[in-house]
């Protein structure tokens, strides 16, 4: 028989019975025991009690949650302030002191006190929230009150230590300009700013986008067709570091030697089928893949060519040393350690095929990369391409930069390169419309100084310049002793070397008409300077003569990997190696 019967038998009535120890216990019962009771009633739940006991009735079930908060409320004469327990026990307490009228009570009286109780556990509720956020409000006083301690902690350290608080970057704190940024060393940034991320990505399947490399890397980016990577023997370590520059060197292992041995007799034998046999069993040997990508090139296989390049730079970069940056500026490889030269060719190789395929920005990226390995010795003599590059990405600013800062200690206006680019850069960037009047008008006086400058300096620019933009130059120029043929005859070799390398490479950034008007009004403000015999034309004269006697090996290295015509075919006959 259930409780509930017994108490019936028993005329006991419900909220009679006195409340003992027990009963805010919760009674954890089975739903086998929870059937026995009977069907729940649909105005309200009960209470859990202690054993025997029926626990008080509430309308709201959520009035449970309360319960553990019975404990914490602080106690004031004697009772419980704001205590729900009091307000739930009221009828139980009021049937006492009443009990001839209570016995004709009913179930329903219970359910009237609901409303009651129920506003007041709301009130309980509330007076919660209220200390809650009192909590809150005091840990956050006090946070902010530890911030501000710290605040002035730091403050004392700064004027200590005499630094100053964020502020305007100076110039000095500029990145270096030879610093490399990782987005741009991916081709991929670039393309997609071009044509957009559908399009790079619209022929990769989803699961080739998704695949998982072993490593992760910056300068190229794994495919799944390259054979399973393993060490091939290739290392990295560190020298030694001394006034914030790390000198690294790449080292071979004796397995890694064989290798290069059997590549060295592969190549004397003239027969590219040998280094293909050589890549079977070493397939990420970084000179047999530099070597084959060669012959693939010379076969119009620049697909193939391109991807034996960047499967070359995939093995060197995993053989990085950990402390190895390339964006910081201050890591340095000697080009003379034979181990160290496939690097900078992988790099070199890497940057003319970027170029190539319409990568500008990324290529200047790579050639700013090449000159931070070794700018003091540039042993490939990228300063005679970087101009190009800035011009080609539009990065006008940076060329200027570039020229600003290396003007006074590298003499960069006594090579043709920068001597006609940089006036060229400041004339673009006058042209620019988003730009203040005012700025548009100092890069075009600059230009117009500059560009004067350079061709009093190498006159002998001037015709092959306009020849190799199929323009025909005024009868008073091309006649006039200063810019005749005599002009390109008279100039050293080595100057005639450097000419040739650079209008083979950028002679078609002048063919724009507003740029050969701005040209053309320069040139014959030269002309009047030459014949009111300015004392600068003589001085500049002399200088050609002693200063471009002879090439150094760096520019004979660039001329060779450049692969320009015109420029190769003013090498010297003889040549020393290296």
């Amino acid at each position: 028989m259930s409780r509930r019967a017994l108490r019936r038998l028993r005329g006991e009535q419900r909220g009679q019975e006195p409340l003992g120890p027990g009963a805010l216990q919760f009674d954890l019962r089975d739903d086998d025991d929870a059937e026995e009771e009977g069907p729940k009633r649909e105005l309200g739940v009960r209470r859990p009690g202690g054993a025997g006991k029926e626990g008080v009735r509430v309308n709201n079930r959520f009035e449970l949650i309360n319960i553990d908060d019975l404990e914490d409320d602080p106690v004031v004469n004697g009772e419980r302030s704001g205590c729900a327990l009091t307000d739930a026990a009221a009828p139980g307490n009021k049937g006492r002191g009443q009990r001839g009228n209570t016995e004709s009570k009913t179930d329903g009286d219970v359910t009237e006190t609901a409303p009651s109780e129920q506003s007041h556990a709301s009130g309980k509720l509330r007076k919660k929230k209220k200390k809650q956020k009192n909590k809150k409000s005091s840990t956050g006083e006090a946070s902010e009150n530890g911030l501000e301690d710290i605040d002035r902690i730091l403050e004392r350290i700064e004027d200590s230590t005499g630094l100053n608080r964020p502020g305007p970057a100076p110039l000095s704190s500029r990145k270096h300009v030879l610093y490399v940024e990782h987005r741009h060393l991916n081709p991929d940034t670039e393309l997609k700013r071009y044509f957009g991320a559908r399009a790079i990505l619209g022929e990769q399947r989803p699961r080739q986008r998704q695949r998982v490399y072993p490593k992760c890397t910056w300068l190229t980016t794994p495919k799944s067709t390259w054979p399973r990577y393993s060490k091939p023997g290739l290392s990295m370590r560190l020298l030694e570091s001394k006034k914030g520059l790390s000198f690294f060197a790449f080292e071979h292992s004796e397995e890694y030697q064989q290798a290069q041995h059997k590549f060295l007799v592969a190549v004397e034998s003239m027969e590219p089928n040998n280094i293909v046999v050589l890549l079977q069993t070493s397939p990420y040997h970084v000179d047999s893949l530099l070597q084959l990508s060669d012959a693939c090139r010379f076969q119009e296989d620049q697909e193939m060519a391109r991807d034996l390049v960047e499967r070359a730079l995939y093995s060197m970069e995993c053989a990085f040393h950990p402390l190895f940056s390339l964006t910081s500026g201050a890591c340095r490889l000697d080009y003379r350690r034979p181990e160290n030269r496939s690097f900078y060719l992988a790099l070199y190789k890497q940057m003319s095929f970027l170029e190539k395929r319409g990568c500008p920005r990324t290529a200047l990226e790579y050639c700013k990369l090449i000159l931070s390995l070794e700018p003091d010795e540039d042993p490939l003599c990228m300063l005679l391409l970087i101009d190009h590059l800035a011009l080609r990405a539009r990065n006008y600013e940076y060329l200027i930069r570039l020229f600003q800062e290396w003007e006074a200690h590298r003499n960069l206006s006594q090579l043709p390169n920068f001597a006609f680019s940089v006036p060229l850069a400041y004339f673009l960037l006058s042209q620019q419309t988003d730009l203040p009047e005012c700025e548009r008008s100092s890069a075009r006086q600059k230009a117009s100084l500059l560009i004067q400058q350079a061709l009093t300096m190498f006159p002998g620019v001037l015709l092959p310049l306009l020849e190799s933009c199929s323009v025909r130059p005024d009868a008073s120029v091309s006649s006039h002793r200063f810019f005749g043929p005599s002009a390109e005859i008279s100039q050293p070799p080595a100057l005639s070397q450097l000419v040739n390398l650079y209008l083979g490479r950028s002679h078609f950034l002048w063919k724009e008409p507003a740029t050969m008007s701005w040209l053309e009004e320069n040139v014959h403000e030269v002309l009047q300077a030459v014949d009111a015999g300015d004392p600068a034309v003589e001085a500049c004269e002399n200088r050609r003569k002693v200063l471009y006697q002879r090439a150094p090996r760096n520019i004979h290295r660039h001329v060779i990997l450049s692969e320009i015509k015109e420029a190769v075919a003013a090498l010297p006959p003889v040549r020393e190696k290296g």
